[in-house]
């Protein structure tokens, strides 16, 4: 008999293979999770396993409290951040982390990303936030959960809704992206990369560069989301 989460981690596992495929990830580095809401429950990539001999039945499950459900391998060492972000933010279904090499440069310079150009309009209208690093008695403490508490202030300090900007970098860490499902979140993790690419490349060539313009923005943005969009078939 058949695991009621079979699809659940099959979902998680390809997200995850993903990640490696489009070369975000270095060795065992990053993760995805795939939340199922009905259950109260999300999947994750277990801990320091390498992705050409992980398979879907490896995959951990949990609940939002961090306790196992269903799983023999130690999952991510990122799972109470995921936890975290589920528990308050209801309408995502995945989240992802990645170390991957321009946006982990942006989050190590503890500088959010400008909106340069139409690339990163046609995702969200602002900036890309960058966290400032953890203080020193929460990273001595539960300091994965307090990661998710630091993404949490961040936004809420910024004054930003999670669910139009569904990217930030952690200072001197990296980049969590999170969506409605987990291939969501993975998508976001490779614009969030190219994004930063893009923007360190520009400021090489101008450090004064000016960010786009707001009728710009507003035009990118517009074509793709809301109830005027009409990019696309």
């Amino acid at each position: 008999m058949g695991s009621i989460y079979t699809e659940l981690k099959r979902e998680c596992y390809e997200a995850n293979m993903q990640l490696n495929a489009l070369g975000l990830v270095i060795y065992t580095f990053g993760n995805v999770s795939s939340r199922d809401a009905g259950r109260a429950v999300f999947a994750i990539k277990p801990s320091g396993v390498p992705y050409e001999t992980l398979k879907p039945e490896d995959i951990v499950i949990l609940d939002y409290e961090n306790n196992i459900i269903e799983g023999k391998l130690r999952p991510s060492s990122d799972t109470k951040t995921h936890a975290y972000l589920y528990k308050n933010w209801e309408s995502i279904g995945g989240i992802a982390h990645t170390h991957a090499t321009y946006s982990v440069a942006w989050a190590q310079s503890q500088q959010d990303i400008p909106i340069f150009g139409t690339t990163h309009a046609d995702h969200l209208v602002s900036d890309i936030p960058c966290a400032p690093p953890m203080a020193d008695e929460l990273i001595e403490g539960n300091y994965e959960h307090n990661t998710g508490i630091q993404i949490l202030d961040c936004f809420k300090e910024k004054k930003l809704s999670f669910e139009e900007v569904q990217m930030i970098l952690i200072g001197n860490h990296g980049p969590f992206t999170w969506g409605k499902n987990a291939e969501k979140a993975v998508y976001n993790s490779k614009v969030l990369e190219e994004i930063a690419r893009m923007a360190y490349l520009t400021l090489q060539i101008n450090p004064n560069a000016p960010r786009l313009k707001d009728s710009l923005i507003k035009k990118h943005f517009e074509r793709k989301h809301g109830k005027g969009a009409y990019y696309g078939q």
